[in-house]
């Protein structure tokens, strides 16, 4: 009996996670055909590769915050993190590593591992606080991971590497040296390697490892920490392990999302926009109006919520008062006791219909 259910639960898991996957290939083909046919806007065309690094950052933030269960702030900080050691990497090796695809897979391979480690680092000292305490503390990572890269400048010429926090000419680089992170104007001239199909490769992939992990024996062990942390650790289950994997895999995927975002700009700058405070903000609220725990939910609401702005751009005098009512609306939808109650009722009708047709037949 008890291997049945867990082999239902299998099936069921499985059969959800093909759907995702099957909601991101669909669209995607949808949207081949539609730039075909040459009927997508420009705006809409470029906000492409937007929405794949923002849905990577929602699913990956879910990790952190709906399975683990630790509200972190800071992903904006380890988007930065990636995005500019990678983009680092490109412009240095741009006439080194002439073939872009080969360029541009090393890239995403180092701005996932820095930020990935940087998320480890980061995380033995501060997944020992909870709540607030661990939300004002990753605010602060981010914060300076910004301003650090603000205050940077790195040439290089035939001697090397230089670096310097005053200024491009404290480098003292040669005639035919190059700066390549000005400071606050950050670097310029980045390949523009990003595309709408690597964007919906990567956030493939994304899906598939966190999915995968989240179903997995250690995924069980850290959903197990978040429900019941001195529960957990009684039965053995080593809470730190699991905590830094958890922060770290999701640091990691923030990373390969600001590689995908950076490769997308020809000027790459730490501002409080790109990489700030409301970049953080923004991005857990995809997570909390997808429905914490719920990765679909989160691409769609990523999607949904970066595509409202931009298609209610004719509506300039109620625009962001119809993205408001939309953002209440679906909050309503997914915590309101109320409609939790009447969702759930009406999943309970669906199978009883299915239910008495598969009986009928």
């Amino acid at each position: 009996m008890k291997a049945l259910k867990v082999k239902m639960k299998s099936d069921k898991n499985l059969r959800s996670n093909l759907i995702t996957f099957g909601m991101v290939i669909g669209v995607y083909i949808i949207m081949q055909v539609l730039l075909a046919a040459g009927v997508v806007s420009s705006l809409v065309r470029g906000l492409l590769v937007p929405l794949c690094t923002y849905a990577i950052l929602a699913v990956s933030l879910n990790l952190t915050v709906g399975i683990l269960g630790e509200l972190s702030l800071g992903h904006a900080g380890f988007m930065c993190i990636g995005a500019f050691t990678s983009a680092f990497f490109s412009k240095c090796m741009q006439e080194a590593i002439p073939i872009a695809a080969l360029r541009f897979t090393i890239a995403i391979l180092i701005g996932a591992l820095c930020a990935g480690l940087m998320g480890l680092l980061i995380g033995i000292p501060v997944l020992r606080l909870k709540g607030d305490y661990l939300a004002i503390v990753t605010l602060a990572f981010g914060e300076i991971a910004k301003n650090v890269i603000n205050m940077l400048y790195i040439g290089v010429d035939e001697a090397g590497l230089h670096f310097s926090t005053k200024s491009s000419l404290e480098l003292n680089l040669s005639e035919n040296g190059t700066v390549i992170i000005q400071g606050a104007q950050g670097i310029t001239g980045t390949p523009n390697d990003s595309s709408f199909t690597v964007g919906i490769v990567l956030l493939l992939i994304t899906l598939f490892v966190i999915l995968n992990l989240i179903h997995s024996r250690d995924g069980r062990a850290i959903m197990a920490i978040r429900d019941n942390t001195i529960a957990a650790e009684s039965i053995g289950i080593p809470i730190t392990k699991y905590k830094l994997m958890a922060f770290s895999v999701s640091a990691a995927f923030a990373g390969m999302a600001g590689v995908l975002y950076a490769h997308n700009l020809s000027t790459l700058s730490a501002t409080p926009k790109n990489f700030g405070y409301n970049m953080s903000i923004m991005i857990l609220v995809f997570v909390v109006l997808g429905g914490i725990g719920n990765i679909r939910g989160s691409v769609i609401a990523a999607v949904v919520l970066t595509l409202l702005p931009e298609l209610l751009r004719g509506l300039n005098d109620y625009r962001m008062l119809i993205y408001a009512v939309v953002l209440i609306a679906m909050m309503l939808f997914n915590w309101a006791p109320a409609c939790i109650q009447w969702r759930e009722k009406m999943v309970y009708r669906l199978k009883s219909r299915k239910k008495l047709t598969k009986e009928a037949e």
